[in-house]
This record gives C-alpha cells, sequence and structure tokens, in this order.
C-alpha cells in the first residue's frame, strides 16, 4: 500500500484548470516537514513542481509554474493541493505528490513518501 494517495487528476483542454489533491492512505501517518509535488512527462526526468512547508509559512515553486499553480493545505494539515490554471499541453505528465522529512525540501531524494501519481493530460 503506498502512503500517500493522489486524486483529480485528468483530461483538460489548454487554459484549463485541475485541482490535485494528496493525502495519507487511511490509518498512515506520514512524517511531513515538507509536502510537495512532482511530475515526470514521457521520456523525461522527475521534476520538482511546487513545495509547502507544514506551518503553510514557506512555498517554493519551478519557475515555469509561478503563477499557474498554486500548492497549499487544509486546516488540519493532513491533505495538500496543487491547483494548476492556464494548463498549457507541455504540462502533460503523471503527477506525484510526495513528503519529506527535511523542512524546505524540494529535491526528489530529500522526499520518502510517495503517491502512485496521478495523469494529467492538456489538449492542444
Amino acid at each position: 500500500q503506498v502512503p500517500l494517495v493522489e486524486s483529480g487528476g485528468g483530461l483538460v483542454q489548454a487554459g484549463g484548470s485541475l485541482r490535485l489533491s494528496c493525502a495519507a492512505s487511511s490509518g498512515r501517518i506520514i512524517s511531513r516537514n515538507t509536502m510537495g509535488w512532482f511530475r515526470q512527462a514521457p521520456g523525461k526526468e522527475r521534476e520538482f513542481v511546487a513545495g509547502i512547508r507544514w506551518s503553510g509559512s514557506w512555498t517554493d515553486y519551478a519557475e515555469w509554474v509561478k503563477g499557474r499553480f498554486t500548492i497549499s493545505l487544509d486546516n488540519a494539515r493532513s491533505t495538500w493541493f496543487l491547483q494548476m490554471n492556464n494548463l498549457k499541453p507541455d504540462d502533460t505528465a503523471i503527477y506525484y505528490c510526495a513528503a519529506s522529512e527535511e523542512h524546505f525540501a524540494t529535491n526528489g531524494r530529500q522526499f520518502n513518501a510517495w503517491g502512485q501519481g496521478t495523469q494529467v493530460t492538456v489538449s492542444s
């Protein structure tokens, strides 16, 4: 059983929006000082998309999503989200949520809990 579960992926036209959600699998306790989103497109390496600290006081984004994507937490900090607006065909990828015990983590190697991924497809 994977420790994290994503939802909210799908097919959308260019310019559209999607909201991804991530939560711990039922009964799992995940150590998380940083929660993040990564993506992997076909034939490409996994890349960092966005991260947020458990307190919500720090966020970081890949340069190419600034102004379009927003990462957030719910009040209980057991679920985090990625709001994706003005989607482009180049955003097509499998999106993964992840959790890290490290603060301010942005490198995939710093994250020790991962979801199974959710497909996002943006048509032109």
